[in-house]
């Protein structure tokens, strides 16, 4: 039977108001973990705050932080490590602006990959020492699969996520022996605001509407259809248990077979 049991351990989830984040905290209390998150609206961290699990064991708590600040940051994780040290930490905080490259200034850049990356990094250095010392942690990094197949349209959301996935890879094999497995997760085409909002974005270019660029979109995926935050949640939740135990390094597509690379 697969150990799926988080029971006594604490998960932090980075951006955690809606989608894939919100998925996650959700599915990691219901595996009996105790979450810490943090987002910047306060309705939705209080809406998720309420969320009550099957779990007993479990509870949920979220912070007001801005991630793309390095003082808030910094606070957030302070906060966090008052209440006790971290086992499980999800680098899932991040943006993805469609944009020209051309016309992309050196703050954008910079913005951008103190969002997507930078917190990351600043959240893995902190709550790492804990996990090595007790020997058993995990650290996942929500990238994308941009982080593989760069757009376009995403040139600084996927050269941070491909950012992620390197860094994921260099940690596991520096930490892997003291027990601490770190993964990268890519999601592909998921259905979430971000997803809407782009599809709302090429449908006013076309003269179509956003459900009509969602369906189309759909098509190209051999399941035929957009994924949901709570199919990615389920492959974070996995990775972060005892079943996961020796899948280290390892940079895991959740696109419903679009990827065509062998």
């Amino acid at each position: 039977m697969l150990d799926l049991n988080l029971e006594g351990k604490r998960a932090v989830v980075t951006g955690a108001s809606l989608g894939i984040g919100e998925a996650v905290v959700k599915m990691l209390s219901d595996h009996g973990a105790s979450v810490t998150f943090c987002a910047r609206n306060k309705d939705a961290i209080d809406s998720l705050s309420k969320y009550k699990s099957e779990n007993a064991t479990s509870s949920i708590k979220g912070h007001i932080a801005d991630m793309s600040n390095g003082e808030s940051t910094e606070n957030f994780i302070q906060e966090t490590l008052k209440e006790g040290p971290i086992d499980i930490l999800v680098n899932n905080v991040g943006a993805s602006p469609s944009r020209n490259f051309l016309y992309m200034s050196d703050e954008d850049w910079r913005d951008l990959h103190e969002l997507n990356l930078l917190s990351a990094v600043r959240c893995t250095r902190s709550f790492l020492p804990h996990m090595r010392e007790q020997k058993w942690g995990r650290v996942i990094m929500i990238s994308s699969s941009a982080g593989k197949y760069p757009s376009a349209a995403l040139i600084d959301y996927g050269a941070t996520k491909s950012a992620m996935i390197s860094i994921s890879k260099s940690l596991a094999k520096k930490y892997g022996r003291d027990g601490v497995l770190v993964n990268s997760v890519l999601p592909g085409l998921i259905h979430t605001a971000m997803w809407e909002r782009a599809a709302g974005e090429i449908a006013e270019s076309t003269g179509s509407s956003a459900e009509e660029v969602i369906k189309k979109n759909g098509f190209s995926v051999p399941i035929g259809r957009y994924g949901t935050s709570e199919e990615v949640a389920a492959l974070v939740v996995f990775l972060c248990s005892n079943a996961a135990s020796y899948i280290n390094g390892s940079a895991i597509e959740v696109d419903g077979g679009q990827a065509g690379h062998i």
